[in-house]
């Protein structure tokens, strides 16, 4: 009867329901022999983590023994050694316990084994075929509602059929059976076929089986059967208490109130109300509460108790879980501490569950401890529910090692962790910054089936990539995509983009050929990745394999992607074949204009430092019939320039300038004769650019500037800046910041400042970067704030993250303060600090000796994903 797709159908996880009478007696007298209950905190704030050690090593074990006092070694033997032998085996192992099989027994053991179905069955099997011992219908009903909690409706009915072969089906109980199982697989309309059956045999339900098939009618909607059901009941003397339960809850499913409470106190007329069932009441309570007539509900509860109903059950209980699912959490916790000192009212587990599970959520943790607490005291058993609870408390208190201890320990005593605790457990863990362990519970989560969320994922995998876990990443990429766990919306293109950044661009291009065997197309970001990793690694071949794919998947390449791919075709071999062929093909594919093609190509040939080959894209196009436009101009024209190619520059400019009066192309030609430190040919170029009555850009003016600094031409910057302001231009970012950082180099950028001053008269704006320099040089001295500098500088420029690193290279070189202060001001500004940031702070303590301090910015630097340079590295690791 046990097969292997039984096995597998049973992992689904099942909701714990409550124990047996004798079950919860048991363990409750196990949970009040601890030796002592948990410890009291008292603290201070709205977290614990200020709780001692020795405190925390006490809430361990107490929380560790409560959580053992659910467990019953004697069970715990016997479904051990049903898990671990098969067959005869299993059968000789469980012989050795000499069992007195009676129908409390077997249906104590299976409720207390709810989780494992395959278990469970072996047992029901095992107990079955023991001699003098016969199967129940309390004990069928018992196996039934375990499968079916774990919604395995067709193992159920395979169940069923294997049952209906095998057994005397001449026999009343045969067919009870039957009617039982299908209902509780919902299967309503067989079990009524059955129910046909036994009556053409003369056969009856008995009052279980009418019960349940009552429910089941109900559950299901079919509210006509229920009534001529009920009256057949009733007619053959099977109505009981429980059938008034299911009655009620079918006029309460219908929302007919009013009738539902006149059959409630028809009830509590007759025989005083003997026949009442408390599980009814509470029924129509939470129908009463469901439609927000919650004071009806009151008024009609204290009525009860003034009849003499006992209230401490199941309506108290049910009036405390109906406030709380609106939210009045405030009037719960009042109404379980009224009623616990009036009428010593202790709720069963599953509604103090209820209760710290909306505190959880509401972050009232010091009342969650006080119900914990009161839980033990009073000797309520813990299940799955409150064990997850206790879990999320204690990552929220911020006692994560307490937290992981119990985690740890799970198997031990039984817990099966839920999302909910996994999340806690997750975004704790990684908020401590220990992705290992949050990898571990990961991986722990995912094989028990509990996908934890996209966004916690995400995070997980986010910490896996800054922190190079690279083989971690792909045990985990190969667990997911193998059991086809493939989350909306997430990025698989992160891990391709780490693994490109690690220069591991044969890992990346493996995840990606994964994906797309899935249909799981890479994404535009994740192209470029790949493609500029396998550039960067001189595999130009893939690169354009790659380049090709990203147009079929409808992607644009941008200008710099071809560039890079162009400049790597042109270092292998055969480059010109290569590159041409590139070229045939992308003309061919038309994702570019013609025109625009060529222009990429000639922009990429320039950067290989090939302007020949560009001189040869410019005879093609005119082959072709294209006009050169003016960006293929310029860009042949900075082909020349990045190749140190300056006659044959100068000569095409000459051509272009007869053809185009453009401001861009003069520009362009300022800018290319500085980057490659012609500065004659540059100001001669400037000078024809004002004859010509072209005003040169900002662009221009920075270059030139950034020059006349490099060569230590401080007066000719000065009188460059100087002209720049009086034309209405406002100095840069990037001006302001060559001069603050050639003003921490040397004073001589400051001594051009004063002689200038002295002998022209500058204007406004170029005077107060003068006295910028002069306060950064050490030149003007005095005490100035961090605050008064920085409002020094935003009048004179805008501070960018550049100029807050030039502030923090005269701040660590000036004065043994902490650059904290100035760092917090540059994020509370929205800057991000970079690997320079960074470098410049280590570099400063480490050539002051504060070792400690260095090391505590290059442990930040490392866990940003930023690689320090050699020299602080080997001065304080």
């Amino acid at each position: 009867m046990l097969t292997l797709r039984y096995a597998r159908q049973s992992r689904s996880l099942i909701h714990p329901a409550p124990a047996s009478a004798t079950t919860t007696a048991a363990l409750s007298s196990v949970a009040a022999d601890l030796p002592v209950h948990l410890p009291s905190l008292s603290p201070s704030s709205s977290t614990y983590r200020s709780v001692a050690k020795t405190q925390q090593s006490d809430l361990a074990y107490y929380f560790r023994e409560w959580f053992m006092s659910r467990k019953i070694p004697l069970y715990d033997s016997i479904l051990e050694a049903l898990r671990a032998q098969e067959g005869a085996a299993a059968d000789a192992d469980l012989s050795r316990f000499n069992l007195r099989l009676t129908e409390e027994l077997v249906l104590d053991v299976l409720r207390y084994n709810k989780k494992d179905v395959l278990t469970s069955l072996k047992f029901f099997d095992w107990a079955g075929r023991q001699p003098n011992f016969f199967h129940t219908r309390a004990t069928f009903c018992s196996i039934f509602r375990i499968i079916s909690k774990a919604k395995l409706t067709s193992l159920m009915l395979d169940f069923l059929q294997d049952y209906g072969k095998h057994a005397d089906n001449s026999k009343k109980l045969y067919h009870n059976i039957l009617v039982i199982g299908y209902s509780l697989a919902g299967q309503c309309e067989t079990a009524l076929i059955v129910f046909g059956k036994m009556r053409f045999l003369g056969h009856d339900l008995d009052r279980m089986a009418y019960n349940v098939l009552l429910n089941a009618l109900v559950d299901n909607g079919h509210y006509d059967f229920v009534e001529s059901l009920a009256r057949e009941a009733r007619t053959r003397g099977c109505e009981d208490s429980s059938m008034h339960a299911v009655m009620l809850k079918s006029y309460c499913k219908q929302n007919q109130l009013e009738r539902a409470e006149e059959y409630l106190r028809d009830l509590m007329k007759a025989d005083d109300g003997k026949k009442l069932n408390r599980y009814a009441m509470s029924t129509f309570i939470s129908a009463l509460c469901k439609n927000n007539q919650f004071e009806r509900a009151f008024v009609l509860i204290e009525e009860f108790k003034t009849m003499g109903v006992d209230m401490k059950g199941h309506l108290y209980s049910s009036w405390m879980s109906e406030l709380v699912k609106v939210g009045k959490t405030d009037d719960a916790l009042e109404f379980f501490k009224d009623k616990k000192v009036v009428d010593d009212y202790l709720p069963d587990v599953f509604h103090f569950n209820m209760l710290i599970c909306r505190l959880l959520k509401e972050n009232r943790l010091e009342e969650v401890y006080d119900l914990l607490v009161e839980m033990t005291n009073r000797g309520v058993v813990p299940n799955d529910v409150t064990m997850n609870a206790v879990l999320c408390f204690l990552c929220k208190a911020g006692l994560l090692d307490v937290a992981m201890g119990l985690y740890n320990s799970k198997a031990e005593f039984g817990l099966s962790v839920n999302r909910m605790a996994y999340n806690y457990l997750l975004n704790t863990l990684l908020g401590e910054a220990s992705v290992m362990e949050s990898y571990n519970v990961l991986q722990n989560s995912l094989k028990q089936g509990y996908f934890p969320g996209a966004r916690t994922l995400s995070i997980v995998t986010d910490a896996l990539c800054r922190e190079g876990k690279f083989s971690k990443m792909k045990e985990l990429v190969m667990f997911l995509l193998e059991n086809k766990i493939v989350p909306r919306n997430f990025e698989y293109d992160k891990f391709i983009s780490a693994f490109c950044r690690a220069s591991r661009v044969e890992e990346a291009y493996m995840l990606h050929d994964l994906l797309t065997g899935l249909d799981k197309s890479s994404r535009k970001f994740a192209y470029c990745s790949m493609i500029d990793g396998f550039t960067r690694s001189d595999r130009g071949d893939i690169a354009v394999r790659l380049l090709i794919e990203m147009q079929e998947s409808n992607y644009r390449p941008n200008k710099k992607l071809y560039r890079g791919v162009i400049c790597c075709l042109l270092k292998m071999d055969n480059p010109e074949t290569r590159f041409f062929g590139l070229l045939e093909m992308q003309l061919h594919r038309g994702v570019f204009s013609r025109i625009d093609i060529y222009t990429i190509f000639i922009d990429g040939a320039g950067h290989a430092g090939r302007p020949d080959l560009a001189v040869q894209l410019l005879e093609m196009m005119q082959t072709d019939g294209l006009r050169l436009n003016l960006n293929a101009s310029i860009l042949l024209l900075q082909s020349y320039l990045k190749n140190r190619k300056v006659p044959d520059a100068l000569l095409l400019f000459c051509d272009l300038s007869l053809k185009w009066r453009s401001r861009k192309l003069w520009n362009a030609m300022i800018v290319g004769l500085c980057r490659v430190r012609e500065l004659d040919y540059a100001l001669k170029v400037l000078e024809n650019m004002h004859g010509a009555m072209v005003t040169p850009s900002l662009q221009c003016y920075e270059e030139l500037i950034k020059l006349y600094c490099d060569l230590g031409q401080y007066n000719d910057a000065i009188d460059l800046l100087d002209d720049m302001t009086k034309i209405g231009r406002q100095i840069s970012s990037f001006i302001g910041n060559v001069f603050l950082l050639h003003s921490l180099r040397s004073r001589s950028l400051y001594d051009a400042w004063v002689f200038s001053s002295e002998n022209k008269k500058l204007t406004s704006a170029s005077w107060m970067l003068g006295h910028l320099i002069g306060i950064f040089s050490g030149s003007i001295e005095g005490i100035y704030l961090d605050e008064d500098i920085e409002t020094l500088i935003q009048q004179c420029f805008q501070i960018d993250l550049y100029t807050y690193n030039m502030m923090l290279r005269r701040l660590i070189a000036k004065t043994r303060d902490s650059a904290s202060n100035l760092v917090h001001r540059l994020r509370k500004k929205g800057y991000k600090p970079n690997r320079w940031t960074y470098d410049i702070i280590i570099h400063g303590l480490a050539r002051q000796g504060r070792d400690a301090e260095a090391r505590k910015w290059l442990d930040e630097m490392l866990l940003q994903g930023f690689s320090p340079n050699w020299l602080p590295r080997r001065r304080i690791e």
